[in-house]
């Protein structure tokens, strides 16, 4: 159902640690030792005992996602990326796990300058957004040199389509007899 799913937790050495198990278990397929895993888990330094050789079995067919801070991999299976629960560990990892994913489209933004207050413009403001439910659009108040007013900004991945949510703000403004003007 989803592009990506990210897990914190339950991939260290303990009983109760059974993410990697349960992600095996939902795709079908067995959990192995990982030899990549053993590696990186004796660079610790640390005596390799069973505990410790539990954070290197993954689902066969994972990739494994670096971790720089203790070198108990992650890892990645399909669309689910699993990470430990401590959170500057996790951080980390994530940073090692961005280049796993695929680049989306990449996010365009348009602003208008409305010299009104938010609440002149609040409801066609509404209706342009129930209009284009694929931009986002955000108000934000501003006062400028004792002008009140509001930067309106349209997020989305189509420049044609923001251009026409901008030109359609500019005439609700208009509209209701507001200045505007595109910074």
């Amino acid at each position: 159902e989803f592009t990506y799913v990210f897990t914190t937790g339950g991939i260290g050495p303990t009983h109760d640690d059974i993410t990697a198990e349960c992600v095996a278990q939902a795709f079908g397929v067995p959990l192995e030792q990982n030899a990549e895993a053993v590696e990186r888990l004796k660079r610790s330094g640390r005596p390799l005992n069973e505990a410790r050789l539990k954070m290197a079995r993954v689902p066969r067919g994972a990739e494994l996602i670096d971790n720089p801070i203790s070198n108990a991999p992650g890892f990645r299976f399909e669309n689910v990326f699993v990470l430990p629960g401590i959170p500057s560990i996790a951080r980390a990892m994530f940073a090692s796990a961005v280049p796993m994913l695929a680049p989306g489209a990449p996010i365009l933004s348009a602003s208008v300058d409305a010299f009104l207050r938010e609440g002149d413009f609040a409801d066609a403001l509404t209706k342009i957004q129930h209009d284009y439910p694929t931009v986002e659009i955000g108000s934000y108040p501003f006062n400028r040199d004792g002008k009140i007013g509001a930067t309106l900004v349209a997020r989305g991945t189509n420049r044609a389509l923001l251009t026409k949510v901008v030109e359609e703000i500019v005439a609700g403004i208009a509209a209701i007899g507001g200045e505007s003007h595109r910074p």
